[in-house]
């Protein structure tokens, strides 16, 4: 089993994030102004697989904790967190939010595929847990690795977010296996490590930029034998 966002893909850098969106709504901002508006949104946690609020008010904390259990909910959380920032323009909140469900948005980590692709070719079946809000599908058939996914557990689709158990055991009995013999590579030592009350082995990787974790995958499953 592996994670999505931080694991296998990772969502594009805040400044390009906006830079994109900013130019497709054709205003024209300030270079010192669209860093500055990047730096207020990473900060606020603004972009869904970035990171997470530094400061989160205090009214959207339940919405929050709870944000990956629905479409409705991950919108509305997300929004409302790019709206802390005062934007040129208030339609660009929603733009911003439906841009990171593009493909364009995401990028795999170096060594994604041929890990993917290792364990198809061993026989070795695999799942998707995620928590998340939309679904993924096809940001993994636009990156050509979805032949290598045989189940997703998402979120949003079984209304329970990890660590709760339920969901790894959901992604389990997809793969037809029993969770002491399944191992969940993550990068949450809270939510993905939720697989171990199960029975499930965990590895952790680091939340990583693409440039900056070249192997880490093939590094934690190489002395498994996996790959």
């Amino acid at each position: 089993m592996f994670d999505f966002s931080g694991t296998l893909f990772r969502v594009e850098p805040t400044e390009d994030w906006l830079r994109t969106v900013v130019a497709d709504a054709g205003i024209d901002l300030p270079e010192a102004e669209l860093t500055s508006l990047a730096t207020r949104l990473e900060e606020a946690g603004a972009l869904p697989g970035g990171a997470s609020p530094r400061r989160l008010p205090a009214r959207l904390e339940p919405l929050w904790r709870e944000r990956d259990l629905s479409p409705e909910q991950h919108r509305a959380a997300y929004t409302a967190l790019t709206r802390e920032v005062p934007l040129p323009s208030p339609e660009l909140a929603d733009a911003l939010y439906e841009r990171h469900w593009t493909p364009a948005a995401w990028r795999p980590y170096p060594d994604t595929a041929a890990t993917l692709a290792a364990l198809h070719e061993r026989g070795v079946p695999v799942a998707v847990v995620s928590n998340i809000g939309w679904d993924l599908r096809p940001v993994f058939r636009a990156h050509g690795v979805d032949r290598f996914v045989d189940a997703y557990a998402l979120s949003f689709e079984h209304r329970v977010q990890k660590p709760d158990p339920r969901l790894f055991r959901i992604a389990c009995e997809a793969l037809g296996a029993a969770p002491a013999g399944v191992l969940m590579v993550g990068d949450d030592a809270v939510a993905d490590a939720g697989a171990a009350a199960l029975g499930c082995a965990v590895r952790l990787v680091e939340h990583l930029p693409v440039e900056q974790r070249p192997d880490a995958l093939s590094t934690a499953l190489g002395p498994l034998g996996l790959l």
